[in-house]
């Protein structure tokens, strides 16, 4: 371990400190002077919880962004469904800026997921359209304005495994079809997931950030600090590219019980941001 990722290491304390104030007094942390970077949740995390519970769950921690996995809200939700649910995310104060991870197979299920995204008020679609269907998606990013940000898989899926592997397919498409970097994914791959980040900065849209216990396929979710992702120079990237987008964690550990992981990881990250700054 170098005497750099050590010292993280020890100021990572203070964001568990940190987490707990933000969550009581709602104040945002702030991240570097060039830009703060945005910490979230991808509610995958809670996906064994209501979506009441996940709303709650997400201020405690005392984030403001969060992006629904499809059992927060169905992708056929009616309209009024819709509308219903993001009434009770607005109403806890956070921003509902996209959804995802979306699969899109065909292209009934690419016209679906913009409607959806459409009726809820989001930005953006974590998505991953096969293929062949990558001119069907290109069609409704330009008729909604929606972006789509596509996720990748690791060795566990040959659709879209690396960051690359999207970068190929949307490097001459419409500038609001890119990558959301799945750094765990990347990482399981044996790629450093912050070079990545650097190589593929000009479409990166979103962030999935977790740590992973080994850099293989065998690596598993683990809290952020514990793993072999060298988060400080993942987030010092992310600050030279200026990456404006969200930092989504997305703990895939202890599903019935992820709180407590949650807010050690995002505890350290608050701490890695302080030590940065």
């Amino acid at each position: 371990m170098t005497d750099d990722r050590r010292r993280f290491l020890q100021v990572a304390t203070i964001g568990l400190a940190g987490a707990a104030a933000v969550a009581q007094t709602g104040l945002r942390a702030q991240g570097p002077a060039r830009r703060s970077l945005t910490l979230g949740m991808a509610s995958y995390t809670w996906r064994k919880f209501p979506v009441e519970q996940a709303i709650e769950m997400t201020r405690r921690l005392g984030l403001e962004k969060i992006a629904f996995k499809s059992m927060h809200l169905q992708l056929d939700s009616t309209p009024e469904q819709i509308s219903a649910v993001v009434a009770k995310v607005k109403a806890a104060g956070l921003d509902l800026y996209g959804c995802g991870v979306v699969y899109m197979k065909s292209e009934g299920e690419i016209a679906q997921a913009f409607r959806y995204a459409k009726l809820a008020g989001m930005g953006m679609i974590i998505g991953v359209p096969n293929y062949e269907l990558m001119d069907a998606a290109e069609a409704q990013v330009k008729d909604s304005g929606i972006r789509l940000a596509i996720h990748n898989h690791g060795p566990d899926n040959p659709l879209f495994p690396s960051p690359e592997s999207v970068f190929e397919r949307v490097r001459d498409r419409d500038p609001r079809m890119g990558l959301c970097v799945d750094v765990g994914h990347t990482t399981r791959l044996g790629l450093n997931p912050a070079e990545e980040i650097k190589k593929y900065a000009s479409r990166v849209f979103d962030i999935h950030i977790k740590d992973v216990s080994a850099a293989d396929k065998a690596g598993k979710t683990v809290e952020i600090g514990r793993g072999v992702i060298d988060i400080p120079a993942l987030l010092k990237a992310l600050i030279g590219i200026d990456y404006s987008g969200v930092l989504a964690l997305e703990f895939e550990k202890d599903e019935n019980d992820p709180l407590p992981g949650s807010a050690e990881s995002i505890g350290y990250l608050r701490g890695a941001l302080a030590a940065l700054k």
